[in-house]
């Protein structure tokens, strides 16, 4: 699977650990930043991914930031791109299975390193029901 991934200052240090572990699996990574601890503005991040996302230039997203909101709210503006923030396995879960979320964003500063990448490795295994939720999905774009 081709993701692209992106964060802002606080999330750069465990974005090479989920980059690193899901290499390993097979999957490529589009790098959008940030690469240090220096301030910086999560939206251009966002965009990044976001943009990627929604051009199907790769499969699926991936975003951190403190508290994840801010890169989602960035994230979602995008028409094709429908960004979850994801703070347990269950709703990492649900966003992909009812939502057919396609950005994963993740808060840094509530989860550990274990926790991101086991919910990232629920979001990419796990695929759209569709069905009825396929009627909602399709109304959530304006």
């Amino acid at each position: 699977m081709n993701i692209a991934i992106g964060c802002d200052h606080a999330g750069y240090e465990v974005k090479d650990k989920i980059k690193a572990h899901f290499a390993e699996q097979g999957h490529t990574f589009a790098d959008k930043g940030t690469n240090g601890p220096e301030s910086v503005d999560y939206p251009d991040f966002a965009h990044a991914v976001a943009g990627d996302v929604n051009d199907h230039k790769v499969d699926l997203g991936i975003l951190i930031c403190g508290s994840a909101q801010g890169v989602a709210m960035t994230a979602n503006k995008h028409q094709k791109v429908r960004a979850a923030v994801v703070w347990d396995n269950e709703i990492a879960q649900l966003s992909r299975q009812h939502n057919n979320a396609n950005v994963i964003c993740l808060p840094a500063r509530f989860l550990d390193e274990k926790q991101m990448i086991a919910f990232v490795e629920t979001f990419t295994k796990t695929e759209f029901e569709g069905g009825r939720h396929e009627r909602r999905v399709g109304k959530i774009s304006c």
